[in-house]
């Protein structure tokens, strides 16, 4: 899928357990991600953002918090994304909590049978009865399954949005599973690389993903939460992750990942840049991202 890139930003925090995500397009792009982009010789069109949607302190309904607010996010996300796959281009989408992936793979999937590479640090397999925060990007995983709040695990053209098999759980701690998270994933088969085997071959690791991947699904969506870094090497995450991948494992995975032709996308999330004072983190970050993306890495 050698594309040009369709650039969306999508400034919420709505879903989150805080505010900060919301700047994340926006300084990304002052810190030079869509000069990084061209130079590593991508074709990119800039969509623009969507509306700024801020975290609001709100009690969990139905052991939910702010349900009304991410579906409107996730379901503007879908139509932006549909119409960017439409032209001919894969999405690159600058979040932003990590509800924002509901969207991203809802529009894809109006298109293309998508399967999901969640390169994360947590595996998002919360639910509103199980929850004490009623955090909705703590459940994206539960959603994309068919569980949780109706109103998102129906966000796409089917339910579930994704069937088990096509979903990659890759880099994630895992220490932050509770019992009921290893009991979904088990009960979904879920494929599952947590952080300590990616250490020891991350390139090797994302190569076996994507295999598994293209033996089910004609296209995958690569979910990158920044989360899944280690706080203590890269501290740009929302929330703190102490066990995560060094930001050069995270490129070695990342480029097989991206640099597939079957990769359909890209969702950046969870990158708080109030965490990047001196501004020398974000462009970092930019330089693996447009490593993996560039065309001279993509194969088959």
């Amino acid at each position: 899928m050698a594309l040009g890139l369709g650039l969306l930003g999508v400034p919420t925090s709505a879903g989150s357990h805080n505010a900060g995500q919301e700047k994340a397009p926006a300084a990304l792009r002052a810190a030079g991600l869509v000069a990084a982009l061209r130079t590593a010789g991508l074709d990119v069109e800039d969509t623009g953002d969507l509306a700024v949607r801020r975290h609001r302190p709100s009690p969990p309904v139905d052991g939910v918090r702010a349900l009304d607010r991410v579906v409107e996010v996730v379901t503007e996300v879908a139509d932006r994304v549909a119409a960017i796959r439409a032209a001919g281009r894969r999405p690159l989408v600058l979040g932003g909590d990590c509800t924002v992936t509901l969207g991203v793979l809802a529009g894809l999937a109006r298109h293309d049978d998508v399967g999901l590479a969640y390169v994360d640090g947590d595996a998002d397999l919360n639910t509103p009865a199980g929850s004490t925060s009623g955090v909705l990007d703590t459940m994206g995983v539960t959603h994309l399954l068919g569980g949780g709040a109706p109103a998102l695990a129906d966000i796409g053209p089917r339910t579930p949005l994704l069937p088990g098999d096509h979903l990659e759980l890759f880099g994630f701690d895992p220490g932050e599973l509770d019992t009921d998270q290893w009991t979904r994933l088990v009960e979904h088969r879920l494929s599952a690389t947590p952080a300590p085997v990616v250490r020891a071959a991350p390139a090797g690791k994302a190569a076996e993903a994507v295999e598994r991947l293209e033996a089910v699904c004609s296209t995958f969506l690569v979910h990158l939460d920044v989360d899944v870094l280690d706080t203590n090497d890269v501290p740009l995450a929302n929330f703190p992750h102490s066990a995560g991948l060094s930001l050069g494992e995270l490129a070695g995975a990342l480029d097989v990942f991206c640099g597939n032709a079957a990769c359909a996308g890209l969702v950046l999330t969870e990158v708080d840049p109030d965490h990047d004072p001196d501004g020398t983190l974000l462009p970092q970050l930019i330089d693996v991202v447009a490593t993996a993306l560039s065309p001279g890495r993509l194969r088959a």
